[in-house]
């Protein structure tokens, strides 16, 4: 089961989405993907801009995915199954706790490799 998105949804260079992607569902977008609720395990997002996800983000996800290792994925809880920007792969360690950090989070490339650090709202 594939996710549509309407024109209705986007603006722009970014599409938003209201509600839980659920396990089966996919979303492909040419822009930035913007989540308000859960991504579950089993869910897919793939998106040439950044992600941002209000709320638990437990499935696949791929910001960049035209190679753009600019792009970056945000979330409240950020526990992906598999994160992957431009050609960088990656996964949770074994073992890691299913409850993320009580912070929101952010996956960006730095010096070549995939860092996760606490998510600091501009000024």
């Amino acid at each position: 089961m594939e996710t549509k998105i309407s024109p209705a949804n986007t603006n722009g260079d970014a599409v938003l989405l209201k509600g839980t992607l659920r396990s089966g569902q996919s979303v492909e977008y040419p822009g930035n993907v913007v989540v308000l609720g859960d991504v579950n395990p089993g869910a897919e997002i793939i998106a040439d801009g950044h992600i941002v996800v209000f709320g638990a983000l437990r499935g696949v996800v791929h910001a960049g995915a035209q190679g753009d290792d600019t792009a970056s994925i945000t979330a409240l809880e950020l526990a992906p199954t598999q994160l992957r920007i431009a050609t960088h792969i990656t996964r949770p360690p074994d073992g890691m706790a299913e409850n993320g950090p009580p912070h929101p989070e952010k996956a960006l490339i730095k010096d070549g490799m995939v860092m996760i650090e606490k998510y600091v709202a501009p000024k």
